[in-house]
């Protein structure tokens, strides 16, 4: 047998070993969103991060049928935080996809050129602007007043954090000038000045407490606080550079708004220039670069927007970036220290992470001192041992990633490292799974402990109890914590057995540290309001690997009830049974996803917590009906012939911007075929199997409504 990596070549994966890299990945990436936008507490590197999901986008592109349902290409940043309300985004606050070298810029413009159908003499105006290195906020002014203020959060959740942002000084409360809308969504980022930062951390020590890491992370902790008296005190500013929902717009290029919002009150970078060329945008870059250390704040990249907003309609969105703007990242900055050691981290799936500890290290102003080095393999290919010294590279992060040893420093007594085969956690076996059709091993070693390993149980009950599975109010992680160290619950279905468990105690809860009467009251109740739930929920809740919320809802939709699911599991367990082949006919859900299912609820010890849960009066509901949104919601469609009025690359993307899924054949599953001059077999294959027929201009009416 092979062992797999995570650095092997995407062109050597089999589609079976490709769909099990996505799944970790997906998982992987999905750990570090949180981390970053959620705890304000990232692990990994930019560098690294941007690495992972460089190799989620390769592998999608050479397996396209294998986008998984809950793929970090679309989703953006993470859930917003249960501290605060939530804000929903009218426009979605989306991300970037990155640049790293000049090709990249170049072909970025070859993409745009090709996506709009531009002669070689049209010109295209390319905005170039300091990528800030701080936290997304959206500003939403009714009538020149600031009404609310929201962090990114999701992309299509944030949080509210009105009172905060009013205090930020040069943030205006009413709008300057003449011919404001009645409504206009400013974004931007808040950020903190090096001076600025310097003069917090003494702040800090004088009062003994701990100084922070660096300015991102302060101005992010500044931000989300629940008392706006506290983030008054912090020295944070706010540099406007985009829109969300907007009732009027004030210009039709990127720099005619951005002079606008200048006009208004607004903080706009003063290094932002207009580019008509690659030349000259790589010349801005480099520009930009060569202030970087003197310019007083952080920034990490440049980002690049087409000037004319009726362009950027016209390319929209793909995924969770817009195809009219990219980041072109700084390169990483570099230093070495020592590798004093290897610790071990299980998380709640039992994946076993290694996290190199370091001697502490300046690097790019920001003293750190560990860093993830992601799985056993990648320890192997990097060669590092303990006691090297190692180079260590930072690109605007707080943890750095390990490059590689110094081999001339490496001490004589260094051996080579041996990842644990035991979890240290409980001691249980941990393993690398083998896909049964590769023989190839999983990148990640997992311990099987499960609700047996502390790590495993404790995370698995916080997962049950997030904000998108149960949701219980008043039962957070810490509670979970709690309970589990005084044993008032051990699994999901003790959760629903508190008011009779505790009825029989001696050592009732309102009694404990932290509890009354009054709060136990309110916690039996939120209890008992989830013991009726959505299926999908339910679902999410249980932690199935591979199940995201996305796939949850659609077992939750395709199967209804939870005993027409238990049902066609039993009869999955025969991978040749058509029970089996419903299940991965599911849009979304694969072989891998498929068999990660069916062995979760034919597992004993699984179908024992759902039974559990049952038995404890939870009832899971079925899904409301979902309403069609547009003529081809959910209608498979193909493009063929020339087509004169768009690009095949925007027709597909308006396509699936109403909710149709495009193919690129003709089949029995194709409902609706769009055709140009000079369609040939797809026509014909189309008007043999009775397809629906559509000219190009039949469908740029549809577009229109007419």
């Amino acid at each position: 047998m092979s062992e797999t990596s995570s650095s092997d070549a995407v062109a050597h994966l089999t589609a079976e070993a490709a769909a099990v890299e996505l799944e970790r990945l997906a998982h992987e990436i999905i750990d570090h969103d949180a981390r970053y936008h959620q705890q304000d507490a990232p692990t990994i590197s930019d560098g690294d991060y941007d690495a992972l999901r460089l190799r989620n986008q390769a592998i999608e592109a050479r397996f396209p049928d294998l986008v998984r349902s809950d793929s970090p290409s679309l989703r953006v940043g993470a859930s917003p935080s249960e501290k605060f309300e939530k804000v929903t985004h009218a426009i979605p606050m989306l991300s970037l996809g990155n640049a790293f070298s000049d090709e990249d810029v170049t072909d970025f413009q070859v993409r745009i050129r090709r996506f709009l159908g531009l002669p070689k003499d049209q010109l295209l105006d390319i905005v170039a602007e300091p990528k800030i290195d701080g936290l997304s906020a959206s500003l939403r002014y009714e009538k020149g007043r600031f009404v609310q203020g929201a962090t990114r959060g999701d992309g299509r959740i944030g949080e509210n954090i009105t009172a905060n942002l009013r205090t930020i000084q040069n943030i205006p409360l009413r709008l300057s000038g003449d011919n404001i809308p009645d409504v206009f969504e400013v974004r931007g980022e808040v950020y903190m000045a090096h001076a600025d930062f310097a003069q917090l951390n003494i702040n800090q020590e004088e009062v003994g407490k701990p100084a922070f890491a660096n300015p991102r992370n302060a101005a992010a902790g500044s931000l989300r606080q629940l008392d706006s008296k506290i983030t008054a005190r912090r020295p944070l500013k706010f540099f406007a550079y985009a829109w969300g929902e907007v009732s009027e717009m004030p210009s039709q290029t990127q720099m005619g708004v951005l002079d606008t919002l200048k006009g208004w009150g607004f903080d706009v970078n003063p290094l932002i220039q207009s580019c008509p060329t690659v030349d000259a945008l790589l010349t801005t870059y480099q520009g930009i670069e060569a202030q970087r250390s003197s310019l007083g704040y952080d920034i990490d990249g440049v980002v690049y927007k087409v000037d004319r907003l009726d362009w950027q309609e016209r390319l929209g969105f793909v995924s969770r970036s817009p195809r009219w703007a990219i980041a072109h990242k700084f390169p990483a900055e570099q230093a070495t220290t020592v590798l004093e050691g290897i610790d071990i981290q299980v998380g709640r799936t039992g994946a076993l992470t290694p996290v190199a500890r370091l001697a502490p290290v300046t690097v790019g102003g920001v003293v750190v001192s560990n860093a993830t080095l992601h799985n056993e393999d990648e320890i192997a290919r990097k060669g590092v041992r303990i006691g090297d010294t190692v180079i260590v590279q930072r690109a605007g992060d707080v943890i750095p990633q390990v490059v590689g040893p110094v081999l001339d420093k490496r001490p004589e007594d260094a051996v080579a490292y041996e990842f644990p085969k035991l979890c240290p956690e409980c001691g249980s076996h941990a393993v690398r799974e083998v896909n049964p059709k590769t023989e190839e091993f999983d990148v990640i070693r997992r311990c099987t402990g499960g609700l047996v390993c502390p790590a495993q149980r404790a995370e698995r009950l916080k997962h049950f109890v997030s904000r998108n599975a149960y949701d219980i109010e008043g039962l957070g992680a810490k509670q979970v914590e709690a309970f589990l160290k005084d044993g008032t619950i051990d699994g999901p279905q003790d959760i629903f057995r508190l008011r009779e468990n505790d009825a029989a105690s001696f050592k009732k809860l309102k009694d404990r540290e932290g509890w009354g009467a009054t709060s136990v009251k309110k916690l039996f109740a939120a209890i008992d309001d989830r013991r009726k739930i959505g299926f999908d929920r339910f679902l999410f809740g249980l932690g199935i690997r591979h199940v995201g919320e996305t796939t949850a809802r659609l077992l939750a939709r395709s199967y209804g009830t939870l005993d027409a699911l238990l049902i066609a599991m039993d009869k999955a367990c025969d991978r040749e049974s058509d029970a089996f082949k419903e299940l991965i006919a599911i849009d979304g859900i694969g072989d891998v996803m498929a068999g990660a299912i069916v062995d979760f609820f034919n597992e004993k010890h699984n179908r024992a917590v759902v039974d559990g849960l049952v038995a404890a009066g939870v009832e899971p509901q079925e899904l409301e009906a979902q309403e069609t949104s547009s003529p081809v919601t959910g209608k498979v469609v193909v493009f063929t012939g020339a087509l004169e009025h768009m690009t095949r690359s925007e027709a597909k993307a308006r396509a699936e911007s109403l909710g149709a899924k495009v193919s690129g054949s003709v089949s029995k599953k194709t409902d609706l075929l769009i055709y140009g001059p000079g369609a040939g077999s797809k026509l014909t294959k189309a008007q043999e199997l009775g397809i629906a027929l559509m000219t190009e201009a039949d469908w740029i009416a549809t577009l229109e409504g007419k």
